[in-house]
């Protein structure tokens, strides 16, 4: 146990100079950091921990994905479907429409009802049919709703993620809560509100054909023909625009959007992917004079009349834009809709100073624990407490490496996890040196006892920090909020302290015993 290789030698060295180069920006003035992240590459010391919401402050919320009306949807689709796939057979129906979360139609002859279902049937997998006399009802079945509501919270928080990234916001958690729950926790975010009007935005952008033949007499007495839909404006919410309820495109087909000016106001610019291009080209070449209506979420947002055909995929949102309303629809076009709309369950707002004072208040803790434990390690073993005590400093390098290297977010029971880790690394040394003691009162020669020490005492150590990694490990996987972030901590602290606690404690006591090549055991 006491020859060590050079490789290793090289190995614990090279470690324990990397660790603190890694954990030298977490100790640096704000300024200073900024600036490391925006000149040095990325792969060299640079990033920092993460402060969690309880330390740095900021703004929690609790969203639930309402899945009903996305499976409300799902059932909408099924409806337009059904008609493209009767047309196609030309079946003969009637009374095609969506009831109670089923698609259902009447077939005018009897002979036709097999075929029509053996028709819809290739749809779409997981479908449920039901026939009452010549009414066709289609469903999903339970696993198919399962799966497409796991499906819509998936992409809800993708959505999600996209949204808060465009901000600005750095590290944002969010992750899902339950089965239809988004918690989302936004560090050094102090007011929510420009946030929650984002999220609670579905920014479902389609473009439809507008009729101008029906009055507005006729809107008010609901004579509005099959086929179109009464919408309001963003403008003038009173007054509504009559559109095709056939949708020209949708803003799946956006490949860009982002504000700008035209004549001094502030409008979105937006670009087509390929085939988006290709359909607005010949919708726009065909419709020359007409109007058509750029809707976001059920609102005509503008119905500009086409003029010339638009051949080159880009086009032009204008409005009563602000600069901010221009940033943020180019920001929501470009994040994609949401597949259902989100509802905030639960906000909190955590203040910057209770942040400061549970750090002051941790790193307090931490350095009475430090104190006590130099004190305790010095006294009870001389010298070889003064290489715990370097072992143990390398150690909380190491972690704040780690943890600064992975993108750890540290929290206040994180701190806690690290207060702990502190004790455990010391354990492992005091458990070699009173077997050093042990082995030298027996007999040994000092070299023997030195080397027994390290030997005999190893698998205490391994299976006493096994057992602990394993504690650590579970509340990580099977916890959430506070308890992940103390399984971090505590999990990458057991890890370091192996390494410095055992390979560089025993370095620094070979070292010593070659240099000074002592008569006795100090301690």
């Amino acid at each position: 146990m006491l020859n060590l290789s050079r490789w290793n030698i090289v190995l614990i060295i090279t470690v324990a100079v990397l660790s603190i180069l890694y954990a030298l920006p977490n100790v640096l003035p704000q300024n200073s950091r900024q600036w490391l992240e925006t000149h040095v590459p990325s792969w060299l010391p640079s990033r920092t921990v993460t402060l969690g919401l309880d330390l740095q402050g900021g703004s929690h919320l609790l969203l639930e994905v309402k899945t009903d009306v996305a499976m409300a949807d799902r059932v909408n689709a099924l409806v337009d479907e059904m008609r493209t796939e009767l047309r196609k057979k030309e079946i003969p129906y009637e009374n095609l429409n969506a009831e109670n979360g089923k698609a259902q139609v009447t077939i005018t002859k009897a002979s036709d009802l097999e075929t029509a279902r053996a028709a819809l049937a290739g749809m779409e997998v997981g479908l449920v049919f039901e026939t009452q006399g010549n009414t066709l009802r289609v469903s999903l079945n339970e696993e198919a709703v399962r799966e497409r509501k796991r499906q819509v919270v998936d992409q809800s928080i993708e959505i999600v993620r996209r949204r808060i990234d465009e901000t600005g916001t750095r590290e944002p958690s969010i992750q899902r809560e339950g089965e239809n729950r988004i918690m989302v926790q936004l560090p050094g975010v102090s007011d929510p509100e420009h946030i929650k009007t984002l999220l609670g935005k579905t920014a479902k952008l389609t473009f439809q054909f507008v009729n101008d033949e029906v009055t507005p007499q006729d809107i008010a007495a609901h004579r509005i023909p099959a086929g179109f839909e009464a919408l309001p404006t963003t403008d003038n919410p009173e007054k509504q625009e009559v559109v095709n309820r056939r949708v020209i495109l949708t803003g799946e087909t956006l490949t860009d959007a982002q504000a700008a000016f035209e004549q001094g106001m502030p409008v979105v610019s937006f670009a087509f992917d390929g085939m988006g291009g290709r359909k607005f080209a010949d919708a726009t070449s065909s419709n020359v004079g007409k109007r058509f209506a750029i809707i976001l979420d059920n609102e005509v947002i503008s119905a500009p009349v086409i003029r010339e055909p638009i051949l080159g995929g880009r086009g032009i949102i204008s409005g009563n834009f602000t600069v901010q309303s221009a940033q943020d629809l180019a920001l929501l076009l470009r994040a994609g809709a949401l597949p259902a709309p989100l509802v905030v369950l639960e906000e909190r707002t955590v203040g910057a100073g209770l942040g400061s004072d549970s750090i002051k208040s941790g790193m307090f803790a931490l350095l009475i624990g430090l104190v006590l434990i130099i004190a305790i390690m010095v006294i009870t073993y001389g010298l070889f407490g003064v290489f715990s005590i370097i072992s143990l400093f390398f150690n909380l390098t190491l972690i704040l490496t780690c943890m600064s290297v992975l993108g750890a977010t540290l929290t206040l029971p994180g701190i806690a996890g690290i207060m702990l880790v502190i004790g455990t690394s010391v354990d492992s040394n005091v458990l070699i040196y009173e077997r050093m003691r042990d082995e030298y009162k027996q007999g040994r020669t000092l070299l023997g006892a030195l080397d027994a020490g390290y030997r005999r005492a190893m698998s205490a150590i391994i299976d006493a920090n096994v057992t602990h990694l394993i504690g650590a490990t579970l509340m990580f996987w099977l916890g959430s909020g506070p308890i992940k972030g103390f399984g971090v901590t505590l999990s990458l602290g057991i890890l370091t302290s192996l390494f410095t606690a055992i390979e560089l404690n025993r370095l620094m006591v070979v070292t010593w015993t070659k240099l000074r090549r002592p008569k006795a055991l100090p301690i």
